[in-house]
């Protein structure tokens, strides 16, 4: 089991287990805190009592040792791993969770009460899957673990498949797997009895809480004491999370997340620290030119990453092994890419990803508020029309026609991907209530169901967050919901294996659960000002970096999917949706998937985004050969 996620932890490799309790414990290390032999796990607390397995960082260890110290506490060595283990002799597992402030996947046997616990961070950064079957219990931070373990069900879940398809990702606590769910985030199991079934599990800390407190109380200060809190609260976060042992860096696209996370890094270092940037040979994709000049202008010392379509084709093949749960995020190749290349050089990178879900930068925000509620008030007789209009020329036809008067819009209406974004409002348009037009604007397949035989799609995350009331304005339920599903199950999740694949450690600052809760806390005005998104973030970063380095039409960090379906991964597609392997499947409905594939290459019905979701599932399939029922 510890054999198959070796990626995640190259330097180092320990197995315990306690034969009287029938209980196993193995771990793969990747050194980043304490380099040395006191940093091994499987690792026993002080006392014997607690023996534990640990992946991820805990960044306030060092203030944690110095209390845990002054109440009697010894330690050998200097790793974060020894804190925890101290803390849960002195305070109890329940009441140390809540003072950790990082991002972690622990698994802890109290052998004074022969209960395991389970724990996952609030945010989720770090996975963790559990198999449950009566006499059995497995956990790992990869499915792949599991599937080799000792007893393994490999049966799919066809309503994961069907929210998968939706979503390009499958929402927890739900897996591909029937027999498998992921630990929620901010969540900790305790297990006494592996005869029992999977006991629920309990928050220690809970996003849709901390959002109901933080709107019911705002912040009151005026604009700049809000901005001048932002920044303190995030330099620490930022300054907490370059603390290694190893050499560390930081992804620099040029936009508003990773500037400011790079302006505070720089600021709170003595030497230039180690940027990279990916540049790509498709200029509607390519962020290099933005990115080196912020490099230059924080005087970081700077790496872009020069890489063609054909690097990123070329990973294709290798999707379904680090996906082991499919995953149709099509940034997931640009974002291998520069985790691959900058592991050359270093073992930690800070990223700037969390600061478009907790301070309103996508532009679906702004396309919602001006969509949905009018529209939520319109007939639906007339919305269906509006759709019909707005799906009667093909996308790229749409993108034509921006691109011919672009030169005479103002910035405002500058738009990447334009016709994606107005078929996206006319699916948005169909629907009949507000949760599902936000739905809609999120989804990849309209209709999952009508391509997944046998499946249901029961009310997730996103229709609940989205049927919310009071205090929770639409701006607030988008946000929250994209924090619940989005933002965990995509893109961290995404960071994850791709970083882990490479043995590369990264953080995220902005999503320091202490920033979430200031987040939530300030008012509309911090967040969406006169059409701006972000507007807190950027006033720190002006601070930092002349303005003019910064505006410009939000790009992204993916690839051109429609094109190369049609292009050069026509081959690959092709045969995968060939009527004898779906036929061979079983899983997909041939008929409409073959359907939707056909219409795509003509230019009409589903986006690039829906077949890359369909092909990888396939793909998938093809290298795990899960049970299909």
């Amino acid at each position: 089991m510890i054999t198959a996620i070796r990626h995640r932890g190259p330097d180092d490799a320990g197995v315990w287990l306690e034969e009287r309790a029938g209980i196993a414990f193995g771990f793969r290390r990747l050194a980043i805190i304490d380099l040395t032999a006191n940093g091994h796990q499987p690792m026993r607390s002080a006392s014997g009592r607690f023996t534990m397995i640990f992946n991820g960082e805990v960044y306030n260890f060092e203030a944690l040792r110095a209390e845990l110290r002054a109440g009697g506490a010894s330690f050998e060595g200097r790793s974060d791993s020894e804190v925890l283990l101290a803390a849960f002799e002195a305070w109890g597992v329940d009441a140390s969770l809540p003072r950790f402030v990082g991002m972690f996947a622990i698994a802890v046997w109290d052998a004074r009460e022969r209960v395991l616990h389970l724990a996952r961070d609030r945010f989720g950064k770090k996975p963790l899957f559990i198999f449950a079957e009566p006499g059995f219990i497995s956990f790992g931070s990869e499915l792949k673990s599991l599937v080799v373990g000792p007893r393994f069900d490999a049966t799919v879940d066809r309503d994961a498949v069907a929210a998968y398809l939706r979503y390009l990702y499958v929402p927890a606590p739900a897996t591909i797997y029937r027999a498998v769910r992921k630990l929620m985030p901010g969540h900790v199991v305790s297990i006494r009895d592996p005869h029992a079934s999977l006991p629920p599990s309990r928050a220690f800390w809970s996003n849709e809480d901390v959002a109901r407190r933080a709107l019911a109380a705002p912040f009151t200060g005026s604009d700049a004491e809000g901005v001048d809190a932002t920044e303190r609260l995030l330099s620490d976060a930022v300054k907490l999370r370059m603390v290694a042992d190893v050499p560390l860096g930081a992804f620099l696209s040029g936009g508003i997340d990773s500037s400011t996370t790079v302006a505070l890094m720089q600021a709170a270092s003595s030497r230039p620290i180690r940027t990279f940037s990916v540049g790509f040979d498709d200029a509607d994709f390519n962020e290099a030119e933005h990115a080196a000049r912020v490099a230059a202008h924080l005087g970081t010392d700077h790496t872009t990453i020069h890489q063609t379509g054909a690097d990123a084709l070329n990973l294709v093949p290798s999707l379904p092994e680090w996906f082991d749960e499919p995953l149709a995020d099509p940034s997931q190749l640009p974002t291998y890419l520069i985790c691959r290349e900058s592991r050359r050089e270093v073992t930690v990178a800070i990223s700037g990803d969390g600061g478009d879900e907790l301070f309103g930068g996508y532009n679906r925000y702004r396309f919602g508020e001006q969509v949905i509620a009018p529209s939520a008030r319109t007939p639906h007789v007339a919305r269906r029309l509006a759709a019909a209009v707005l799906h009667a020329m093909p996308a790229h036809a749409w993108d034509g026609l921006h691109h011919r008067v672009s030169p005479v819009l103002p910035a405002g209406m500058q738009q990447r991907l334009p016709g994606d974004k107005l078929h996206k409002i006319g699916n948005l348009l169909r629907e009949p209530d507000a949760a599902l037009m936000y739905r809609s604007l999120v989804s990849a397949v309209q209709d999952p169901l009508a391509l997944v035989p046998g499946a249901q799609e029961p009310e997730g995350v996103v229709e609940r967050i989205l049927r919310l009331g009071s205090p929770f304005s639409l701006l607030d339920r988008m946000m929250l919901a994209d924090q619940l599903g989005y933002l965990i199950d995509d893109l961290l999740a995404k960071v994850d294996r791709v970083s882990m694949a490479v043995s590369l450690e990264v953080r995220v600052p902005l999503l320091d659960h202490r920033v979430a809760e200031l987040a939530w806390s300030l008012p509309r005005r911090f967040k969406i000002r006169d059409g701006e998104t972000k507007w807190v973030l950027r006033q720190i970063l002006y601070r930092h970096v002349p303005r003019e380095l910064i505006e410009r039409p939000k790009m992204g960090f993916s690839v051109p999917i429609d094109r190369w379906l049609r292009g050069p991964l026509r081959a690959w597609a092709d045969e995968l949706f060939s009527e004898s392997n779906l036929a061979a499947s079983g899983l997909l409905a041939v008929g409409p998937t073959r359907a939707l594939w056909t219409e795509f290459l003509a230019g009409r019905g589903a986006s690039g985004l829906a077949l890359w979701a369909t092909a990888n599932l396939l793909a998938w399939q093809r290298h795990w050969k899960p049970t299909v029922r």
